[in-house]
């Protein structure tokens, strides 16, 4: 049986994540995974987990933007959709070793997707 490449292991990780299959996700996503987000660094998977958990159920849709592959780094853009935002872009840089997740950078404009202000 053939290794599946980052590309696949990074497109099966977003989309079990992205349909709130915490745990499916979890399966790509390596025990010593290291993610730098925006105002926040992680470092081990269960924090990731905690992460990646906590955001999940708030995602009322996802648009898919590009993703570009080169070896084993692989980039995902994005737009999550939430109650607060639609239209807000999001970038996801990872980087598989050994067929899970080792690390990722993620990109995204926190304010966005603070809860809506009510007038």
């Amino acid at each position: 049986m053939a290794e599946e490449s980052a590309f696949e292991i990074v497109q099966k990780y977003h989309r079990a994540w992205t349909n709130g299959d915490v745990d499916t996700a979890m399966e790509f996503v390596a025990e010593g995974i290291s993610c730098r987000a925006p105002g926040q660094d992680f470092e081990g998977k269960d924090a990731y987990r905690q992460f990646i958990a906590g955001f999940a159920p708030r995602l009322t849709g996802i648009e898919d933007i590009a993703e570009f592959a080169d070896g084993q780094r692989v980039a995902l853009f994005y737009y999550p959709q939430t109650a607060a935002t639609a239209t807000t872009p999001a970038a996801e840089f990872f980087t598989v070793k050994n067929g899970q997740i080792i690390e990722s950078v993620l990109i995204f404009d926190r304010l966005s997707y603070a809860p809506p202000t009510q007038s």
